[in-house]
Parts: structure tokens; C-alpha cells; sequence
């Protein structure tokens, strides 16, 4: 899977298009007020002192740059003077999306905001820091289970025949004998819990807090969903040119920031989090100061990130704190 996704051929090696154009949609490509309602939870943890208003805000995985962006710009429309101080930045590891994101920044703010780059968790030394990311523990690499043995692949069927005594032992602790087990979280969670003295990091994913009890690893091609084991895909012609992901068992996560010593402090549907933390009053700004029928499209965008049988719960939100 760390092939299929980020090997020299990898799908997010290359630039994507996500959206309609693309193989799927994100919250991101919704709606600018996903962005937005992120800003606004910044400002306030500004407010309660617990961010400091030269915090590095960090997005993880922004593929384009959309969401850091997003989340500029509504930090201008609410407190412009925070523009002032605060750092924004973008961990990526491919040079190819960094130039992506670099020249879609000066598009869009030329000089008016500096984008800090970088390739790895590990180059990050801060004080005080916000990391934000969306889809990101789904697109870490996994192992396949069934009945105690690891998947490989051979040709475009996956063989069930390796042994591993790590993938047995995590398989023990979540109640499963079959299914994904991400590889990374643990590492993940360790060297963002190294990057900042305080920090809060927030995350959106589709999963559920327990481990589910089959297997969910998936490909979308073109807005169409492919179960792995459908004999209708063929792995060798879907490798590096589809996206490729499965359900976040989030009791994995929780637990690998925990062995760091970061707390979770929140966990809650996407609706939820997206209420909690002010979209509606977002959407009540915009309908006091823009026509009508902007109102009305931008409304109609914000349904799709909260109606339960959309994105509303189907993602979840979770919030990491330390400090």
C-alpha cells in the first residue's frame, strides 16, 4: 500500500484532482466553510490562551493547499491582525506538490503570507503549534489479517500466508481476526509529540471508534468504489493510478498518541465538531452581508459536510492535546 500511494509511480507522487474532476470528494473540496470553522476554533484557543499567537499553524497532507488556505483567509475575514504573527506551514514530502502548493499560495496571497515547507514531522521545532489534517490516517500503509496470516500480493489476487507476530499481537488487543491494521501511528505520534513543546492537533477520518470486524480497504476510481476483493478490479492495472483506503479504527490512534503522552480531548462526528465549533455562525455572518443567492450556494455546500447521511456522520473528528 506505501507503494501504491507514495512509491515513484505513487498515486500522491503526482498531482490529483480531488472534486469532480478527480477520483473523490473531501470535506475540503465542499466547502470553504469547513476551512473556515477551523479558523474560527484557532482564534479561539488564541483567545483562551492556550495557542499562542505566534503558534505555527501546520496542515498535514494538504495535497493542493486548499484547507491552510481556507483557514487563512477566514483568519483574515475574523482577526486580520493575527496575520501578523502567526506561521503557517505545510509537512509534505514531494517536491512536485510542494511547487503545487507554493504557486497556489502566491496566487492567492502573493506576498502577504510566508509558506514554510516541510518534507517531515521531523524538521518542526515549535513552541507552540496547530497541526490540521484531513484524511491522513487512512492513507497511512497497512497490513491485510485473516485468520493470523498477512497478506501479499500476487498478480492481482492477495495470497494469505505470512506470519507476523506484531500483526497477531495488535490483532489480540483490538478484537479481530481479520481486517487492516494501519502501519505508522505509532511513529506518527511520536514525532509530532517531538515537533512542539504545546501543540493541539486535529484530524478528520472516516472510521468509527472501534475496530470493525471485516475487511474495508477500498479503491475509488473516478467517484466509483471498488472493494479490494472485487473480482471485477484488477489490482496490477488499479496500482498507482486509483486511490486506494480503508476505515480508521480510532481507538489505534488514540492509543499510539497516548503511549506519547498527548491526551485525546475530543471525539465526535463530523457534525458535531463542525456545530460545536461555530459553522452555523459562519453561515449567519454570511447571510447578514452577501446577496441572497450566494447565501443559498453556500448553504447547500455546508449540508453536504453535516447531514448525517452525507459527511455529517460518517466522518469523525478528533482532537489531540499536549501541553
Amino acid at each position: 500500500m506505501n507503494q501504491w500511494l507514495y512509491g515513484e509511480s505513487g498515486y500522491y507522487a503526482a498531482y490529483r484532482p480531488i472534486g469532480k474532476k478527480g477520483d473523490f470528494y473531501t470535506a475540503v473540496s465542499t466547502s470553504k466553510f469547513f476551512g473556515g470553522t477551523i479558523a474560527k476554533h484557532i482564534i479561539k484557543r488564541i483567545d483562551e490562551g492556550f495557542l499562542r499567537s505566534d503558534s505555527l499553524i501546520c496542515e498535514i497532507g494538504a495535497h493542493h493547499g486548499y484547507l491552510l488556505a481556507d483557514i487563512i483567509e477566514f483568519i483574515h475575514t475574523l482577526r486580520p491582525q493575527l496575520l501578523q504573527t502567526l506561521r503557517f506551514g505545510i509537512v509534505e514530502r514531494f517536491s512536485t506538490l510542494q511547487k503545487h502548493q507554493r504557486d497556489y499560495f502566491d496566487e492567492s496571497f502573493g506576498n502577504a503570507v510566508v509558506l514554510e515547507h516541510y518534507s517531515d514531522l521531523k524538521e518542526i521545532e515549535s513552541e507552540s503549534a496547530f497541526f490540521i489534517a484531513n484524511e491522513i490516517f487512512d492513507a497511512f500503509g497497512c497490513d491485510l489479517l485473516y485468520q493470523g496470516k498477512i497478506g501479499r500480493v500476487e498478480g492481482d489476487k492477495v495470497v494469505f500466508d505470512l506470519d507476523s507476530p506484531e500483526a497477531l499481537e495488535h490483532a489480540r488487543k483490538y478484537k479481530k481476526d481479520r481486517g487492516e491494521i494501519a502501519v505508522g501511528y505509532e511513529s506518527f505520534a511520536r514525532e509530532m509529540a517531538d515537533s512542539a513543546k504545546r501543540f493541539e492537533f486535529m484530524s478528520f477520518d472516516y472510521g468509527e471508534l472501534e475496530a470493525r470486524s471485516d475487511f474495508s480497504i477500498r479503491v475509488y476510481q473516478e467517484h466509483q468504489v471498488y472493494p479490494l476483493f472485487d473480482e471485477a478490479l484488477k489490482l496490477s492495472e488499479a496500482f498507482g493510478k486509483s486511490d486506494i483506503t480503508y476505515d480508521v479504527n480510532f481507538s489505534h490512534v488514540k492509543d499510539a498518541f497516548a503511549s506519547e503522552g498527548v491526551r485525546c480531548e475530543a471525539y465526535a462526528t463530523q457534525l458535531a465538531a463542525l456545530v460545536n465549533m461555530g459553522i452555523l455562525d459562519l453561515l449567519s455572518m454570511l447571510k447578514e452581508k452577501a446577496p441572497e443567492a450566494i447565501y443559498a450556494q453556500e448553504l447547500e455546500k455546508v449540508k453536504i459536510l453535516i447531514t448525517p447521511s452525507l459527511m455529517g456522520e460518517r466522518f469523525k473528528m478528533i482532537r489531540f492535546v499536549k501541553g
